[in-house]
This record gives structure tokens, C-alpha cells and sequence, in this order.
């Protein structure tokens, strides 16, 4: 299957203003994540998908790809689906987030590979494991639980699954990193929101609701979305680490 991964980024952040242009170990954020996505095996293109001519000049400036997508779209998901329309030949998209410079290549290459013998799946996620209370309680961080075959049977921003009985499940947080048929992603984008996705405001409920199936990878890499200054200069640090080793 030919996959396309599409990163979104617009320029806009509440904390953390003009985020993708941010500079990581000298270069922006966008270009450190494009970095790392085009490492991955099983990806034919890379591209980042903006309404802002500054990101798209500097991914072009460092290398990259980038296409203009509309200014005014309410979601990801949404600029997602309009650039997966300049790859018509794609049979899956995979979205990154631009704000997930430690993204790990190989991870997203298994995202790819689950769709291999599974005709009926139509996205493919990522969660990890949390083991602190204040993680678990936190609404930002987002839980999901998965049945026995690893396909989700819900996304909640409470704590689930509730322990009555402590310590006969384990909780699991998402992580934002979609793989989908690119067909779906067309259709899933087009959908009206639905309640549950409308109660959580977890766009991801919406595929559920609609009776579709999604894949949840249980990955053990460190994740560290950048969103404030202190995790720009976590990153920074880490990237400093690793070019001195």
C-alpha cells in the first residue's frame, strides 16, 4: 500500500504563539518533525499541510514539502482531508502532529503495517501507558480503552476504565498519531459531528459512533508534545543530548 504522512500545522497557539516556527537545536519545530516522519520505511511522501506562507516557506527553505490548505478549517482532521486530495494515488494517510519533534519513525511505519491482512480497519492509533494518579486524572490527557484484539471501545477525557477493583486493568492515554485508509478519511471528515464526539469534544468518537473500527498500537516512547516553553526547553535539551553523543 502506497502511504502518504501529512502534517498539519497552522501558526496560531494560544501558549505557545507562531509553536511550529519555534526553533529546535537551531531549526524550526515543523522541520524537525518533517525530519523525523520522512525517516520512515514504509512512507512514499511527506508533506506539511498549512494556511501560513512563513510555515510553508520555512519547511521549503529546510528541504521539505509543504502544501497551502484553507485558512478557515474548524479541525485537523479537516486540513487533513484536504490535502490527502493532491494524493489521489494514496491508499493510506498518516497524520503527524507538528508539535511532536520526538516522534520515532519506526512507530510510524507499525501504524502502516496494521493495516496489513485487515480489509475491515479504518484507522489505526497510538496509546502508552500511564502510571501516575495526576496523569490519569488530568481531562487534557486523553484515555482509551481497547478490547482483547486491540481495537478501541472508547476515548474519554475521565478516568477509564473506573477501578472498583484496583489493579485488574491498566489506563492508557492517546496519543494523537492517526494512520487511515485514505476512502475513510474522506468520508470521516465529511461526517456530521456526532453526540459522544460532541460531549467529549474527541473527534475520534465520531468513528466509533458510526460503527468503525479503530486500532490502537500500545507504543513505549516517550512522547513530549510541545505546547509550552518549558517543554520547548525539554526538547531543546534532549536534542542537545543526542548531538553530543
Amino acid at each position: 500500500m502506497k502511504a502518504v504522512c501529512i502534517i498539519p500545522a497552522r501558526y496560531a497557539s494560544t501558549r505557545l504563539p507562531g509553536k511550529p516556527l519555534r526553533l529546535i537545536a537551531g531549526v524550526p519545530m515543523i522541520c524537525r518533525v518533517f525530519e523525523r516522519a520522512s525517516q520512515a520505511s514504509q512512507v512514499s511522501t511527506t508533506v506539511v499541510a498549512t494556511d501560513d506562507q512563513r510555515i510553508f516557506d520555512a519547511v521549503v527553505e529546510h528541504g521539505g514539502r509543504a502544501i497551502m490548505t484553507r485558512a478557515d478549517h474548524s479541525t485537523g482532521t479537516d486540513r487533513l482531508a484536504e490535502a490527502a486530495q493532491s494524493f489521489p494515488d494514496a491508499d493510506l494517510i498518516v497524520n503527524v502532529q507538528g508539535d511532536e519533534p520526538l516522534i520515532n519513525p519506526a512507530l510510524i511505519d507499525q501504524l502502516i503495517t496494521a493495516f496489513d491482512g485487515d480489509d475491515q480497519l479504518s484507522m489505526a492509533t497510538v496509546a502508552v501507558e500511564l502510571t501516575e494518579q495526576s496523569e490519569i486524572d488530568n481531562p487534557n490527557n486523553v484515555k482509551v480503552v481497547a478490547d482483547r484484539n486491540g481495537y478501541a471501545l472508547y476515548f474519554s477525557r475521565a478516568p477509564i476504565p473506573f477501578e472498583r477493583n484496583k489493579g485488574k486493568s491498566k489506563v492508557f492515554k492517546h496519543i494523537g498519531i492517526y494512520a487511515y485508509r485514505r476512502e475513510f478519511l474522506l468520508e470521516y471528515a465529511s461526517m456530521a459531528p456526532t453526540p459522544l464526539e460532541q460531549s467529549e469534544s474527541l473527534e475520534q468518537l465520531r468513528a466509533l459512533e458510526n460503527g468503525h473500527k479503530i486500532k490502537v498500537l500500545i507504543s513505549a516512547d516517550k512522547f513530549i508534545g510541545v505546547d509550552t516553553e518549558d517543554d520547548l526547553i525539554l526538547v531543546n535539551k534532549i536534542y542537545s543530548e543526542v548531538s553530543h553523543e
